[in-house]
């Protein structure tokens, strides 16, 4: 079964529940009992800076779902999240779930660029991901240690137990 890693971020309606609700419904997908999630880690927008901070991780999940079907799946938990796909692109959002990698396998298809294009360049998602995976090579990009070293996290804010 290939391994996919998942971004996970909320900048809206208490992010952090709405994090931590997430990675308990990652759980109750098919095989959701391997799930690893990262830390929590509060970072600043990316895009209009005109809205809240945001709270991030990354899960990591070993699934026999095929990543289109993993799709409709995460997109519906975001829609019971109450997530607004309104065309506005990096604006605040209740919950946004990310196919980061599926397995070592690249796809490109009209619904689905794995490895995530902008990936290698946020250290809000390289950080967690390290954190679970630091050994992961990431297709066509490198080591995930060199990518990280290679991207600010100045903003991130490791989130501890009960912190908001």
């Amino acid at each position: 079964m290939p391994r996919v890693y998942i971004g996970i971020g909320s900048n809206l309606a208490a992010p952090r529940e709405q994090v931590e609700t997430a990675l308990t419904e990652l759980r109750q997908l098919p095989n959701g009992d391997s799930l690893i999630a990262s830390p929590l880690y509060r970072s600043q927008p990316v895009g209009p800076q005109d809205q809240p901070d945001y709270v991030n991780a990354v899960a990591a999940l070993d699934t026999d779902t095929g990543p289109e079907a993993l799709l409709d799946m995460l997109q519906s938990i975001e829609q019971e999240h109450d997530r607004r796909r309104d065309g506005e692109r990096w604006g605040a959002r209740t919950l946004d779930l990310d196919i980061l990698l599926y397995g070592d396998e690249p796809i490109d298809t009209d619904r689905l660029c794995i490895p995530h294009p902008e990936m290698p360049r946020r250290g809000f998602v390289l950080q967690p991901l390290h954190d679970i995976a630091p050994e992961l090579t990431i297709p066509g990009h490198g080591a995930l240690a060199s990518l990280l070293a290679a991207v600010s996290t100045a903003d991130l804010e490791r989130l501890s137990d009960g912190e908001s």
